[in-house]
């Protein structure tokens, strides 16, 4: 929802979750062709960061490795999916969510 509001308040109007293309973006912005996607740190494995990680559960790892790792793997293949179609795709992970001055350039950035 941080998202959401900070893209409004930046004057940009989106749709939500396009069910017509690959990932249901979370905002998807058509006369530009470009869509947002908002992930989850932990269950999207957000490399290098602290929230990135697998339980510590043992007779659970194998579960969650394989459940992270698939998330992680239909993620790419969706962005993939989404570019070869012309579509140009951001990423916005859940701890970046923290710093709206920052996120607010990334997304004028992407969107300009």
């Amino acid at each position: 929802m941080r998202v959401r509001r900070l893209v409004h308040a930046l004057g940009y109007r989106y749709r939500l979750h396009a069910s017509d293309l690959p990932g249901r973006p979370d905002l998807v912005f058509r006369p530009r062709r470009k869509v947002i996607f908002v992930h989850g740190c932990f269950w999207h494995r957000h490399e290098g960061c602290s929230r990135n990680r697998i339980p510590k559960s043992p007779e659970r790892q194998e579960f969650w490795r394989n459940k992270l790792d698939g998330n992680a793997r239909r993620d790419r293949v969706n962005q993939a999916a989404l570019r070869e179609m012309g579509w140009a795709v951001l990423v916005i992970w859940e701890c970046e969510t923290k710093d709206l001055d920052r996120l607010a350039e990334k997304v004028t950035e992407f969107l300009g």
